[in-house]
């Protein structure tokens, strides 16, 4: 598992190097968007592994008699199943987190995921902008520690890696697909985009405008469900705006959110008045 880690940090550098030698970075960062990023990266490293433990724990204690139940499953099915239930559980999980969004009883859930979205770019960095506390109801991490949890250790290791590389590439700035649509190869394309997630689908699902949609394409590696459910669209070149419309959150209300911190920390930087 952990050689397959390196890879992905590895094809991470790879990718994020290509983008700053590219120009892709350039301009596109603030004060706010230093700080979210540095929290997000470096914060959220220490803290999320805390997270799977929580819902380790939580699973151990929902499943007790679990543990090891599917330990003599087959490889190869069992890397297929862990695939197709995971993306089943984020699918679900991230389309709820999204319609939840104003709701009175589950904006949390939206608030917990806005993180991710908040960002006026694309690229790769993108991939760890999280909620330090989106861990611990997102549905990647319940599927994969189920599976840990069953004796599906090596599948799972495996899964995982397919995920966390897909995830680079869909968020990538770069858009390989954009000239594939504009050739003969648009209708190979298009099908393969009922199956995978393409950097177009998710380009999309960050923006707004043109060709965007967040409330569509909620896959991250498989859009079999997105296309089961009919939230799948396909788009024909770069949403019009990335990001979110509207009032940028403060940075300690989008990094620890669903915390809302920006009161408090405004209240102990403010001046003191006269009736302090």
């Amino acid at each position: 598992m952990g050689e397959l880690g390196h890879w992905v940090l590895a094809a991470t550098g790879i990718i994020l190097l290509a983008e700053i030698v590219a120009g892709r970075h350039r301009g596109i960062y603030d004060s706010h968007e230093w700080t979210m990023n540095a929290l997000c990266i470096l914060v959220g490293s220490l803290v999320r592994p805390f997270g799977a433990v929580l819902v380790s724990l939580a699973i151990g204690w929902l499943l007790p008699a679990g543990r090891g139940a599917l330990a003599h499953m087959p490889f190869v099915p069992a890397v297929i199943a862990i695939v197709l239930v995971a993306e089943f559980f984020n699918y679900w999980v991230h389309r709820l987190a999204h319609e939840a969004r104003g709701a009175r009883a589950g904006d949390w859930l939206w608030r917990l995921h806005r993180t991710h979205h908040t960002a006026p770019y694309v690229n790769v960095l993108l991939n760890f902008r999280t909620s330090i506390f989106w861990g611990l109801v997102a549905g990647l991490t319940w599927a994969f520690s189920l599976a840990l949890y069953l004796g599906l250790a090596r599948p799972a290791a495996v899964a995982i890696a397919v995920f966390s590389f897909w995830g680079i590439v869909t968020h990538s700035a770069f858009r390989w697909d954009i000239a594939l649509r504009q050739s003969r190869l648009r209708p190979l394309l298009r099908a393969a985009e009922h199956v995978l997630i393409s950097p177009g689908t998710h380009h999309s699902h960050h923006g707004y405008g043109r060709d965007g949609g967040n409330f569509r394409n909620y896959g991250v590696f498989l859009a079999i469900y997105d296309w089961m459910f009919g939230t799948l669209f396909l788009p024909e070149g770069r949403p019009w705006r990335y990001g979110l419309p509207g009032v940028t959150p403060h940075w300690a209300d989008d990094a620890f959110s669903p915390l809302v911190l920006s009161g408090v920390l405004r209240r102990s930087t403010a001046p003191p008045t006269r009736a302090e």
